[in-house]
């Protein structure tokens, strides 16, 4: 048999053991440690500890959220199926066929299309974006617009086009709502999932 490490929870344990040895995350709050740990974990690169931003008051007031029964708001769904508490009321609207309909009709992405169909929910809710810009891009101009105010951002778009300047205008004009992302094109569904995971799960 080829030696390697079986249990699951000393695999979980060494992870993270090694990972605050090689993350410097100094400069983030202190409460959000569990949620910097979870996120690289997901990706393997203690290197984008520099990279992350995660504002004061953001567990808080996500974990606010959360215990008050808000809703999580995803763009994709495999930040869905990334959330390991299933008792999570989790609304995913991609695949709405009113999404493609709009989207069609304004000459933009489903992605963004769909974030409009949050209104209903969003007063209050956390948003957790791991694969679009134009979903970011898209929820700050609506609540530039006057929508419903989410309690918190988590901002993970990632790629070429539009992630990293997505994720520079949450970063300087957050309109006063707590988030966390992570700045320039890194990003995705695994790591945004892992924000929630951090907030429900902590890291151990």
């Amino acid at each position: 048999m080829i030696a390697y490490l079986r249990d699951p929870q000393a695999i979980y344990a060494r992870s993270f053991a090694i990972i605050r040895s090689e993350a410097d995350l100094s400069h983030l709050p202190p409460d959000a440690e569990a949620i910097a740990t979870r996120v690289i974990h997901a990706c393997g690169m203690p290197e984008i500890a520099a990279d992350l931003r995660i504002s004061d008051g953001f567990v808080t007031a996500a974990a606010s959220a959360i215990a008050a029964g808000r809703p999580v708001l995803v763009d994709a769904e495999m930040v869905r199926h990334g959330i390991i508490d299933r008792s999570l009321n989790v609304i995913c609207t991609l695949n709405d066929p009113e999404a493609r309909r709009i989207g069609m009709a304004a000459g933009t992405t489903r992605s963004a299309a769909a974030v409009g169909l949050w209104w209903p929910h969003l007063d209050g809710a956390i948003v957790a974006i791991g694969n679009a810009p134009t979903a970011l891009f898209a929820l700050l101009e609506a609540i530039d617009g006057g929508a419903p105010r989410p309690a918190a951002i988590v901002g993970f778009p990632v790629g070429f086009v539009g992630a990293a300047e997505s994720k520079d205008e949450l970063a300087a004009n957050p309109r006063d709502i707590p988030f966390a992302t992570l700045r320039g094109r890194k990003g995705g569904s695994a790591m945004a999932a892992a924000v929630i995971n951090g907030l429900t799960r902590g890291a151990a």
